[in-house]
């Protein structure tokens, strides 16, 4: 009975290998024949007089013939797509395999090339699926990260040209939590914000960023007489330390950075192997004042970080207007 058990495991582990093959391989010439329909409707293009209106008519006039026989995927939306998706990415074998054509989709609609870039090779480097990629776009990820480091740096660490040595290079301000379902207009016990992010492990070590590991839960630390608990403990490979994340859903105090700071103290001085870097903190609350986080930490602060959380998706417009009071704090 074991035995037979054994092969129908084995058997259905085959099975679903096969299939998840053959999907890529049929949406790899999806995104192949996307590529050759918007480059034979370029060059078709360059040959009329007046390319926009020319452009304008090809297009309609292919999906109304195509669309009856192809179905919607042919469409006068989608064959600009393919258009688009030739001019940004001409080179055919510089397409990435393990990119859908919903991964290309995205990509093309973002007009910024850094911006571009940056997304390609987070993509790229992370495996992310075409649904994280829209998470991480919606959310405004590149523009989060500037607010503590500069376009050069960003682009250096996602392509794999530097490795972060820094926590600015991949702590988040503020971090955006919106896939907990939790409404913003009510208000909640640490314990339950805690929970929430537990439940949604998997998307909260997706927001964090790279190189991040689970390690403990109400991590229990004794003395003499007194028990604490981390509310929070994680470990960043790429920065080879741990990473202590205290929560309140209240304004942040000076109080909650000397907390932040015992515990990150005792990680340092109990937990740290010889071989491993400083500890990061981070206090991830509802609302930070940064004149209390500067003049509460040392002026040569690296470990201690403040990161206000967002249970909503923040716009664009919001996100330029923080980077523009970032530049304007640094001057």
């Amino acid at each position: 009975m074991q035995k037979n058990l054994s092969i129908l495991k084995d058997i259905k582990e085959i099975i679903s290998v096969s299939k998840d093959k053959a999907i890529r391989a049929v949406d790899n010439e999806r995104v192949l024949m996307y590529w050759h329909i918007g480059k034979r409707i370029l060059e078709e293009e360059q040959e009329g007089k007046e390319r926009a209106v020319y452009g304008e008519y090809l297009i309609k006039t292919l999906a109304e013939q195509l669309v009856p026989e192809y179905g919607s995927g042919f469409s006068i939306r989608q064959l600009e797509l393919c258009r688009q998706f030739y001019r940004i990415f001409p080179i055919a074998n510089a397409l990435r395999s393990q990119f859908s054509w919903t991964h290309y989709r995205l990509l093309i609609r973002i007009e910024n090339e850094d911006k571009r870039s940056f997304y390609i090779a987070e993509s790229e480097k992370n495996h992310w699926t075409s649904r994280q990629l829209e998470r991480q776009i919606n959310s405004q990820l590149f523009e989060r990260l500037l607010l503590s480091n500069d376009i050069k740096s960003v682009l250096e660490v996602a392509r794999k040209e530097k490795m972060p040595s820094e926590a600015k290079d991949i702590i988040k301000d503020p971090m955006v939590l919106e896939f907990m379902g939790l409404r913003r207009e009510s208000s909640y016990y640490e314990k339950d914000f805690e929970s929430a992010i537990i439940t949604h492990l998997q998307e909260f070590l997706l927001e964090l960023g790279n190189g991040f590991s689970f390690v403990a839960r109400q991590k229990r630390i004794h003395f003499e007489g007194d028990d604490f608990f981390v509310d929070l403990v994680f470990y960043n490979r790429l920065l080879q330390c741990f990473v202590v994340i205290e929560i309140k859903t209240h304004k942040l105090t000076h109080a909650d950075l000397g907390q932040l700071q015992m515990y990150v103290n005792y990680f340092d001085r109990v937990e740290k192997l010889q071989h491993e870097k400083p500890t990061i903190g981070i206090l991830l609350c509802a609302e930070k004042n940064n004149a209390v986080v500067k003049f509460t930490l040392p002026e040569n602060n690296q470990t201690i970080f403040a990161s206000e959380y967002q249970l909503y998706l923040p716009t664009e417009k919001q996100l330029i207007e923080e980077i523009n009071k970032e530049f304007d704090r640094i001057k």
